[in-house]
């Protein structure tokens, strides 16, 4: 067998090397993407938790925090301050009854400071606008610990 045959018969398994060698470079690349995005996501969700408890609000879990807010806040951060939200917030703090008999109620002044550490924590240049929109709300301390 002549060198030459011999090499164009092995040219299928260099160039199948080459394929899957270049397939698991990418697949690596993105499951380190993917892993860092994580960790930050973790980081972020502990750095939120060990906030909120320093304000006197149990534990929750990082992971579940993680799984919510992710790298950037999410939903919280896309736009915190916009009337839509605000509106959201105002309905959210009722009594709970639907139609007719919904009422405001005086919200605890705790639950508006949570969303504040979650901005601090995910997107603090919102944070000031946050603080105006939140500071003529009426609160008080009406959860018992």
């Amino acid at each position: 067998m002549s060198p030459t045959r011999m090499a164009s018969e092995h040219k299928w398994i260099y160039i199948g090397s080459i394929v899957v060698l270049v397939a698991m470079m990418i697949i690596g690349l993105f499951t380190y993407k993917q892993q860092r995005a994580t960790n930050q996501a973790h980081e972020k969700a502990n750095q939120l938790n060990d906030a909120l408890v320093a304000q006197g609000f149990r534990p929750r879990n990082a992971g579940n925090i993680a799984n919510v807010l992710g790298t950037d806040g999410g939903a919280v951060c896309a736009d915190p301050n916009s009337a839509l939200k605000r509106g959201l917030w105002l309905i959210q703090m009722a009594n709970g009854a639907t139609g007719p008999g919904m009422r405001p109620v005086i919200a605890d002044g705790r639950v508006l400071q949570a969303g504040a550490e979650v901005i601090k924590v995910y997107c603090p240049e919102k944070l000031d606008a946050y603080r105006e929109k939140i500071a003529d709300l009426k609160t008080s301390d009406t959860v018992n610990d």
